[in-house]
Formats: structure tokens, C-alpha cells, sequence
């Protein structure tokens, strides 16, 4: 099976799993590393903070879930971790939890004449992420954002 269609099948298992423990699936990467295949999983609660215990213990309940459903036909590597401090900011939900806070964006087009924008999230709606940068007030069309993070 391709990895993508295997990492959407994935994501749709591990969404609708960690959502019914009060978690959220950040990030799931599959990819051939060396010789075998690795699945990463990052996961958190909406308001954030997950402890490297749950995270144990959420790697043994996803492994046992995966090796229920046989959706990965070889050897894998099954690794459950937290986004961290860092974690990447992609959706409305991730910029509106993150209003008042200082944020870094990569765009894929310009805003303003420039590919990357940082600056004091003030607010958010479904199409755009509005920022002070300090010089100015600015609209970022979600569209354009490539990836965002939080800076300390």
C-alpha cells in the first residue's frame, strides 16, 4: 500500500482514538527510514501539556490498536511523543489558541512584499491570521501560511 493512502487511513483511526481520550492528533509522519518503516505520532491536549507517561502509555494503546486492525502489513517503529514548546501552528483552532502570543510565519506568497512575518497574533477567522508585527497590522491569508511556530 502507498505510504499516503496508509497515512490517511492512519489518521483518520488515531484522530477519532485520541479525540475520544480528550487528545489531539498534531502531527502524524510515516516514512521509510534505514531499512523499515516509522511511524511518528504527536499528540496533546487541546489546551496543551502531555507528560512522557501518558505518552508511554499512548504508544502502547496505539500499538495494540495498529496491531488490531492490520493496517501496516510490515515491521514498523511506532513513535508517540508530545509537539513540545514548539509546537507547529496550522489550523484556526492552533492561531486562535495562540492569540496574544508572539508568532513566526513562513508563507508561500507574499504578504506585504515579504515570505516570512512575525508579530503578536490579535486575532483569527476562518480565512486569515491577523498579526501586529510592531510596524504594522497585518492580514495573513491561512492559505498562504507554509508553517507557523511559536517563539519564545
Amino acid at each position: 500500500m502507498d505510504n499516503q493512502v496508509l497515512a490517511a487511513q492512519l489518521k483518520g483511526l488515531l484522530e477519532g482514538y485520541l479525540q475520544s481520550r480528550n487528545l489531539e492528533l498534531i502531527d502524524l509522519i510515516l516514512r521509510n527510514e534505514g531499512n523499515g518503516l516509522v511511524l511518528r505520532v504527536l499528540a496533546d491536549r487541546p489546551e496543551g501539556g502531555i507528560n512522557l507517561d501518558e505518552c508511554g502509555a499512548l504508544n502502547r494503546e496505539i500499538g495494540a490498536l495498529l496491531d488490531e486492525k492490520n493496517l501496516i502489513e510490515s515491521s514498523y517503529i511506532l513513535e508517540v511523543s508530545s509537539p513540545g514548546l514548539d509546537r507547529p501552528l496550522r489550523t484556526k483552532k492552533d492561531f486562535s489558541r495562540a492569540t496574544g502570543k508572539k508568532v513566526k510565519f513562513f508563507l508561500n506568497d507574499l504578504v506585504d512584499g515579504k515570505l516570512e512575518w512575525g508579530g503578536i497574533i490579535t486575532g483569527v477567522n476562518n480565512e486569515s491570521v491577523f498579526i501586529n508585527s510592531g510596524i504594522s497590522a497585518l492580514e495573513i491569508p491561512l492559505a498562504r501560511i507554509v508553517k507557523a511556530k511559536l517563539l519564545f
